[in-house]
This record gives C-alpha cells, sequence and structure tokens, in this order.
C-alpha cells in the first residue's frame, strides 16, 4: 500500500493601496508563503488489518465498517483509513466487534510466532493471583516452576505465597487507581524481588522472605511438566500433566503413552488445570491417543463467516487421527493408543481453547469425567496473518521473506468458532466440572504425587474407595488472573485448516 499524504497550497498575493496625499500609487512586495506540508499519513498497517479482517474475521458480517459495500470508490477506502491515523485505534474502536474477547496483535508478529511455540520471555515462575477476602489486595501463589528457568534455580517452589514486588503491595481492581499487579509482575521489569508471605491463623501475612527473580528472552517451556504411573488397588492409573498444546510435542506425547501401555496403564488422569490452548492439530493427536485412532471419526468441526465457509465446505472438518504428524520435526509414528472408554480430566479456570476441544471432542464418543473447576469458554480459533497479500496475509514460516518490510505486525482475530461430532458448541460460559473441587491454597499438594488433592480426588473415582480422605476446602484458590490468562494470547485455539491463499484485494469498487 502506498503512503498518502494531504497539502495546503497557500497562493501569494499583491495588494494595492492609495496615499491621499500624493496619490502615488504604491506596489507592495509580493509575499509568497510557503506551501505548509501536512505529515504523511502512513496507512500501510491499517491497509494490512483491514483486508485481513474484511476476508477472515469470524463476525466480518456484524461489523459494519468491514461490510463488502462499505466504501463506494477506492479514494473513499484510504480515506477512511487516512482518517483513523493511528491503527491500534482503528482497529479496537472500529473494526473489532464488541463481544470479541480473544484477538489479540503485536507490532512484532516473530512474538506471536514464539508465544504459540511456547517461547517467551519469563523467569519460569507460573502463578496465580487470587483477592484477598474484603480487599483489593491480591496475593500470588506458585503453580508450578518451568524446569531449567532462573526460578528453578532460586528458593522458590509451588504452594509459597506472595503480596508484593519490591516492597510494593498488589492490588487488582479496575476502578482502583492503584490498582498495579499488571505492571509489577508483567511489565518492562526483567528483575524484580518478591515480598512473600506465608498463612497464620487462617490469614496471609507477609513473611520477611525475599525472592529475586530475573526474566531471560527465549525461555522454552517443556508442556509436557510431569507423567507417571501409579498402582492403586487392582489398578494402574496414567497421569500426565501438559500445560500447552505445543506443535513439535506429539512424539514426545506419544512416547509417554507407549509407556503407559508397556506398564498396563487402564485408567487415565489427563491434567489440563493450567493449560490455556494452542495447536488444534496437537489436540487431534492428544484426543486419539486416549480414545482410538479411526480417522473416519469427526472429532470437531470449524466454522467460519459466510465468505470463507462457501470456500472451504467439508474441509472444516478435523478427525482423529492415526500419527504424530510429520510437522515441527515430529516422525509421523504410529500413535500408541490407550483406546479408553473413559478419561478422567483434571480443568480448571485456568484451562481453556484445545483443552476445552479436548473436552468437547471426546465427550460423543467416550465418558469424560471433569473433575476441578468451569473452564475459561473459548470456543473460537484463531490463525495467524502478516502482511503478504501474494499469500493470502497467512503466516507462513516459508514466506517470512516476502512479508512487507514496512509491517512487521502480526494480527491473530479470531476466524471461526468450533463444534463437536453432535453439534455441540455453546460453552462460551466454560465447561462445568462433575466433580467441582478447588484448588487449596493451603495444601496445594506436589503434581503428579498420589496425595495432591485433584489427583487423588481422580483417584478415588477411579478405584471407587472413598477411605477417610477429606476434600474440604479452607482456602480456595479463587483466581483473579495468572502468569498465563493475564494475556489473551496465551488461551488461542490456533488452527491448521488451509486458508485460501489468493492476493487480498480490496474490495471491488463502483
Amino acid at each position: 500500500m502506498k503512503k498518502f499524504f494531504l497539502s495546503l497550497l497557500c497562493l501569494g498575493f499583491v495588494v494595492t493601496s492609495c496615499n491621499n496625499d500624493d496619490d502615488t500609487v504604491i506596489e507592495e512586495e509580493v509575499v509568497e508563503t510557503p506551501e505548509e506540508e501536512v505529515p504523511v499519513v502512513d496507512i500501510e498497517v491499517q491497509n494490512f488489518f483491514w483486508q485481513t479482517l474484511n476476508l477472515y474475521y469470524f463476525w466480518q458480517g456484524d461489523v459494519p465498517d468491514l461490510a463488502d459495500d462499505r466504501f463506494d470508490t477506492q479514494t473513499a477506502y484510504e480515506e477512511y483509513l487516512t482518517e483513523n491515523a493511528e491503527p491500534i485505534d482503528l482497529l479496537e474502536n472500529k473494526l473489532l466487534f464488541s463481544e470479541d474477547r480473544f484477538t489479540f496483535y503485536s507490532d512484532d508478529y516473530t512474538e506471536l510466532v514464539n508465544s504459540s511455540a511456547g517461547v517467551s520471555k519469563s523467569n519460569g515462575l507460573q502463578f496465580g493471583l487470587g483477592r484477598i477476602s474484603g480487599t483489593d489486595e491480591v496475593f500470588g501463589f506458585v503453580e508450578y516452576i518451568v524446569k531449567n528457568s532462573n526460578a528453578s534455580g532460586q528458593d522458590i517452589k509451588r504452594g509459597d505465597l506472595f503480596i508484593g514486588v519490591d516492597g510494593q503491595t498488589l492490588f487488582s481492581n479496575r476502578e482502583n487507581p492503584e490498582d498495579n499487579n499488571l505492571d509489577l509482575l508483567f511489565g518492562d521489569n526483567d528483575t524484580y524481588s518478591l515480598n512473600m508471605a506465608e498463612i497464620v491463623d487462617g490469614g496471609i501475612s507477609p513473611s520477611d522472605r525475599k525472592v529475586t527473580l530475573t526474566k531471560s528472552e527465549g525461555l522454552v517451556e517443556d508442556p509436557i511438566h510431569v507423567s507417571n504411573v501409579i498402582t492403586s488397588g487392582d489398578k494402574k492409573i496414567g497421569y500426565l500433566m501438559y500445560n500447552q498444546f505445543v506443535s513439535g510435542s506429539e512424539d514426545a506425547l506419544n512416547a509417554i503413552f507407549a509407556d503407559f501401555i508397556a506398564q498396563g496403564v487402564n485408567d487415565l488422569v489427563l491434567d489440563l488445570r493450567y493449560n490455556p490452548g494452542g495447536r488444534g492439530s496437537t489436540a487431534a493427536v492428544l484426543a486419539s491417543l486416549i480414545r482410538g485412532t479411526n480417522t473416519s471419526d469427526l472429532l470437531y468441526k470449524t466454522v467460519y463467516n459466510a465468505k470463507l465457509q462457501a470456500e472451504f465446505g467439508s474441509s472444516t472438518e478435523n478427525y482423529f487421527v492415526n500419527t504424530t504428524g510429520a510437522f515441527d520435526g515430529n516422525s509421523d509414528a504410529p500413535l500408541n493408543t490407550l483406546n479408553l472408554s473413559t478419561v478422567y480430566i483434571i480443568a480448571t479456570e485456568g484451562s481453556a481453547s484445545a483443552s476445552e476441544l479436548v473436552m468437547v471432542g471426546l465427550a460423543p464418543y467416550m465418558n469424560v469425567v471433569h473433575i476441578g473447576g468451569t473452564t475459561v469458554g473459548k470456543n473460537q480459533g484463531s490463525v495467524l496473518f502478516v502482511d503478504d497479500p501474494e499469500g493470502g496475509n497467512v503466516y507462513d514460516a516459508e514466506r517470512v521473506d516476502n512479508i512487507n518490510p514496512n509491517v512487521q505486525w502480526g494480527l491473530q482475530p479470531i476466524i471461526s468458532q468450533v463444534e463437536n461430532s453432535a453439534g455441540f458448541t455453546d460453552y462460551v460460559d466454560g465447561l462445568v466440572p462433575d466433580i467441582e473441587l478447588s484448588e487449596d491454597v493451603t495444601n496445594l499438594g506436589v503434581l503428579g504425587n498420589a496425595d495432591e488433592p485433584l489427583f487423588a480426588r481422580a483417584i478415588q473415582e477411579i478405584t471407587g474407595i472413598s477411605g477417610k480422605r477429606n476434600f474440604d476446602v479452607l482456602m480456595p484458590a479463587n483466581v483473579v488472573s495468572s502468569s498465563k490468562l493475564y494475556n489473551p494470547r496465551n488461551t488461542v485455539l490456533l488452527l491448521n485448516n488451509s486458508i485460501p491463499v489468493n492476493e487480498i484485494p480490496v474490495a471491488e469498487k463502483k
């Protein structure tokens, strides 16, 4: 897209006047006023946003400014973009649907590429934030520590509590001017000290302990956090905690299921409590490892806007698979499926997108026992777009040299909704658990340990042996936010459907 500018032409002029005393005509000097140049208005980013959303956006038909007949002429279109000189204002105020919670963007598309691959700038601390009863103050509790991270070498572990950063108490209230947790925990401060806390007489009190953490670029988190097998009575129970649906982890998942089979596992607990989503294709592999590899069985469908739906047809159907795939380093190996009829899934308010898709997709074929809390409710999918018109603006790692060097933005809009083989798609309010049990801040337990409360409750359901275990929750982890959920780019279902790659022209003008 070209750069456009407006110029105002100011003409010099001649003034004549008469002197009444001597009738002498005086010709005044001609003064030429220089042209006043209006600053150049660069509309390339705006054009990229509009073109992409006009074709792909799920709610294109509900946004007046994205209508195909919105502009009568090319000139009118360019004037509209010029009038909206700030790309983000145009996007958020005029192009996005009011009910859209999950479209996101970055002025550097590589940030979004890394995010989907589990690569981030992080200190490795994954935590939840809960509200201190009766106040706007919040406290943090450590959910887990990423392996080989800065935090993994510090004196901090799952279950530890903190109430401040660099001596400042944490607040969380959108109407409170002192709301500071986003700036302190997710801001530009790469190094900070957590003011630790402890539980005293049923409340959270500050301690004298401090833990200093430093974020580093390029931290890669292994999405497979824990896997093990326990024996309870005559049951061999496999446990897998999977924290992000990352493409390239399919071979590793397959190896774990091979080990489950070798150890005689006949029941599975899949822990997705902190899993915000990721690749739909990876979700299909995991679902197939659990239930089976009949590739004629529909796992889920993706539903697009009217223009794309007509283009795609039956290609919006996604089936169970029988190999790991041959992409992102995977070997296309046959899947080691457990062929289960029941699966026990731990999911909470930290579970979204592809996590929910696995649960919903499996439900028509097997008994899915959901233990934990109500999930996020993200029944939508997205694709990463960049300014590459000849490639349909769809990001392709092999076409990075074709991306407009003047526009390095990445846009990840919602382009679809998903539904399972029974046509179920309405879970925007989240999936409600069959067995409700919140994490207890006073007793988070050790992940993968049979005594960890949510895993223990799943074991109880599998064995039918209640014993004397008490599952009362003294201090529920009512999550205000978390290190994963604060950013919508984490709760994303990344689609792998083919996208039309024809050039995206401005809609034909009259």
